[in-house]
């Protein structure tokens, strides 16, 4: 481990005693992630869902801060090995997937904002401490101190006034719009628009689908894509459901399909298929049928741009 000027040297004390996991949620001897029923309510509130998705036009970054991110420096191995970090460490503390999913946006929106030092490794670093603790308290109940968040093997170690000083940077470049919509806010929505689907079949689908969100934060070009074309797009990729279906309208009359279908191209060429699960039988209203495919290790892909259909 590197000690930047500014930083602390003593031995770190975890918050958690829990061993971490890779997984968003744990799984069974059946290899089945298990979710509580009750994440998918029988009643689904229809002008949320129509708000929400009149809300979340207006946080999208500006267009012409996306088109710069290729030309960062930053955005090679040392900016994948810091978003890795960033998600070993939610894994290691259980956070939310909204905590994953705040963090590393905050990260990409900064670093199209700002140009950090070239040649040095400990901006990205402190970047990353402080984006994860103002996720983490944003969305937790119980937030490691800001030494203790700093675990998993840093390439650099922080006092805690560095990573506030860096906190107090990040929420002014974010103009304080820290409470963003994010795609978690769509999940159960779409899941319970898929037909002949058992409980445990939808918490299923809900786990994988997390977690392919969570996994997408590692592609700077997922910025581009409104938080429910992201859910979209990854219910139908876990579903393996077609994106070329007509009745893609199902979900809601209000998603932008063209841009569903971008976006489910961009975790197609950044995702390799490696894993096949049991076939799940699941029906979209209209008979479009689908089939439940879990693919693992999203890899990187800045260099891809969002697609064209």
């Amino acid at each position: 481990m590197s000690v930047a000027a500014d930083v602390s040297t003593p031995s770190v004390s975890l918050y958690c005693n829990e061993t971490a996991g890779d997984a968003l949620c744990s799984n069974n001897a059946d290899g089945v992630s298990e979710i509580n029923s009750a994440y998918f309510p029988v009643d689904i509130d229809e002008s949320y869902i129509d708000n929400i998705l009149v809300s979340e036009l207006h946080q999208m970054p500006e267009t012409e801060l996306i088109t710069r991110f290729p030309g960062i420096p930053e955005s090679g191995s040392a900016h994948q090995e810091t978003l890795n970090w960033m998600l070993k460490v939610h894994a290691h503390y259980r956070f939310r997937p909204e905590t994953a999913y705040l963090s590393a946006n905050y990260f990409h929106c900064f670093m199209l904002s700002h140009a950090l030092q070239k040649g040095k490794g400990w901006p990205l670093q402190l970047l990353a401490v402080a984006c994860l603790s103002v996720a983490a308290k944003l969305e937790e109940t119980r937030v490691p101190s800001l030494l203790d968040i700093q675990t998993l093997e840093p390439r650099f170690l922080f006092k805690p006034s560095t990573v506030q000083r860096m906190e107090l940077l990040v929420m002014s470049s974010l103009k304080w719009r820290l409470h963003i919509i994010t795609p978690f806010s769509f999940l159960h929505y779409f899941i319970a628009k898929l037909s002949n689907l058992s409980s445990r079949s939808k918490n299923l689908i809900l786990a994988r689908s997390s977690d392919l969100i969570i996994s997408t934060c590692r592609v700077m070009n997922i910025l581009a894509y409104t938080p429910s074309t992201i859910a979209a797009a990854a219910v139908l990729w876990v579903t393996d459901q077609s994106i070329g279906c007509p009745k893609l309208e199902c979900f809601h009359d209000r998603i932008n399909k063209e841009m569903v279908k971008g976006c489910y191209n961009l975790i197609k060429q950044n995702t390799p298929q490696l894993s096949r699960g049991k076939a799940l039988d699941a029906t979209m209203p209209g008979k479009c049928l689908a089939k439940k495919c879990w693919r693992k290790d999203f890899k990187s892909g800045q260099d891809m741009s969002p697609s064209k259909c």
